[in-house]
């Protein structure tokens, strides 16, 4: 009897360790992003700018350029051919990313202002955030993982990063009252050099392996996801090792949990619009998601020192962008595999009648 007890007890603990082994194999992004934070938080100075992983320069530059080379290595030709034709998807998403956030911030901004509640200089920051066009990398990433419309991710965060150049001074001007001239050559130069360029040499690559590619099948998706894990590892050393802010544990909270609550609403009400469009399939609402809601660090951090490059409260500007930037990253990593699912359950049901947008919005949590 005691040795039959012992082979249940066996039993019940392998099971168990088999059960969190395939959860862990599951989320295993999820996992990584908390390990890369730790690691960031043990010692930032390594990944930090000025470490020595160079992140100025094996992250934004060689790090981005791999993300669009492996994109345009991994992509159709005739997928991005399909989402340029997509007019109202592109409209959708630059619409809400620049006129829809920068309009629902200053409201949030003038409510907060009049509960008083947060010091004036993070909420004038918060709404400079609301002004920054989208990335770059990120949202492709996050958008590739959950296996969205990658060709419109590109296509949306390589065009919200151009217009943001000319638009975002523009809705500076509207919304915080101040102007500035943005230097669009350099800017222009370094997107060319960083996600033009990678994506056509990698299509070009394509067309020259494409036999090769098919019969290899890499996995494109894990490479994106590692160089993603590299990026929150340098973001978040240099977010550890910034030593110019000086703000309170109270001050620095209010912040957090502001940014938090509000991306976490800009992605319910993004989900829930663009259930509205009936041409929208799942998979483009995964780009309209990540691309409408996230916003420039690299890009805005520039802005912010051109705009308010004399200015004393220049640190209170900033830590909104610093805050947001690593939490759309995580919240994305968090919701990486849920909207797995949610894709997966799309295409097992995709011979049944349509779910209701209050059935989709329960079966994305469960």
């Amino acid at each position: 009897v005691k040795m039959a007890d012992a082979e249940s007890l066996n039993t019940s603990i392998s099971d168990v360790l088999s059960s969190y082994l395939s959860t862990i194999k599951k989320r295993w992004f999820l996992v990584g992003v908390v390990l890369v934070i730790l690691c960031a938080n043990l010692y930032p100075p390594l990944g930090s700018k000025t470490g020595p992983l160079r992140p100025d320069i094996t992250v934004r530059y060689i790090a981005v350029s791999l993300i669009f080379f492996n994109s345009g290595l991994s992509l159709k030709t005739d997928e991005f051919t399909r989402a340029f034709a997509r007019v109202r998807l592109h409209l959708f998403i630059q619409g809400y990313t620049l006129i829809l956030i920068p309009v629902a911030v200053s409201i949030l901004v003038l409510i907060l202002e009049n509960m008083n509640v947060v010091n004036p200089l993070f909420l004038k920051g918060l709404q400079v955030v609301g002004c920054m066009p989208p990335p770059v990398s990120s949202a492709v990433i996050l958008t590739k993982s959950v296996g969205g419309n990658e060709a419109a991710a590109i296509f949306n965060s390589a065009m919200g990063s151009f217009l943001g150049i000319i638009v975002t001074p523009a809705l500076l001007l509207i919304f915080v009252g101040t102007t500035t001239s943005i230097p669009f050559a350099m800017i222009f130069t370094k997107l060319s050099l960083t996600v033009l360029l990678p994506l056509v040499v990698g299509q070009v690559v394509r067309q020259r392996v494409k036999k090769w590619l098919e019969e290899l099948n890499p996995p494109f998706g894990l490479i994106s996801n590692i160089i993603l894990l590299l990026i929150i590892y340098a973001t978040f050393c240099d977010t550890f090792n910034r030593t110019d802010t000086n703000f309170s544990i109270r001050s620095v909270t209010a912040v957090a949990i502001i940014v938090i609550l509000t991306q976490l609403s800009f992605i319910g009400l993004a989900f829930l619009l663009s259930s509205f469009v009936n041409s929208f399939t799942r998979q483009d609402r995964i780009a309209v998601i990540f691309c409408a809601t996230h916003k420039s660090l690299t890009l805005g951090i520039p802005i912010l020192k051109i705009v308010f490059g004399d200015s004393p409260n220049l640190s209170a500007f900033t830590l909104p962008l610093l805050v947001y930037h690593p939490t759309q990253i995580l919240l994305g990593g968090f919701l990486v595999p849920f909207l797995q699912d949610w894709i997966k359950r799309g295409e097992e049901t995709s011979r049944t009648p349509t779910p209701t947008t209050s059935e989709q919005l329960v079966l994305i949590v469960k």
